[in-house]
């Protein structure tokens, strides 16, 4: 139906969900699983195995990335954070940005279209 919007089964609406074990590890790969998307943003969910990584890249909004499991590096215009367990980080629309599993570690992205 046009104008409306994608509602994904995977997450239980108006009930307590357990992120961590919403999405799992794959060896030697990187997954992922939309949550939620609307108009004005996305909410996804990733596992990335240890040495995975997503190279340098731009994207047009703000995505606020919160650790779950594990320990990452991001890398914001060239200056890498490290993050563990329960720490987050916003990437700055437009700004390049990369990611690199320290160890394995699942996140979730927040997508601020708006």
């Amino acid at each position: 139906m046009p104008g409306k919007e994608k509602q994904p089964s995977v997450v239980n609406i108006a009930q307590v969900n357990r992120l961590v074990e919403m999405v799992d590890y794959q060896a030697g790969a990187i997954v992922s699983k939309t949550l939620l998307e609307k108009k004005t943003g996305t909410l996804t969910l990733f596992a990335f195995d240890q040495g995975q990584g997503l190279s340098e890249h731009t994207a047009p909004f703000d995505a606020f990335v919160y650790i779950i499991d594990g320990e990452s590096e991001v890398t914001i215009s060239g200056k890498p954070y490290r993050l563990h367990t329960g720490e987050a980080i916003v990437m700055p629309a437009s700004e390049p940005h990369a990611l690199k599993a320290i160890e394995r570690f699942k996140m979730m992205l927040v997508m601020i279209r708006s």
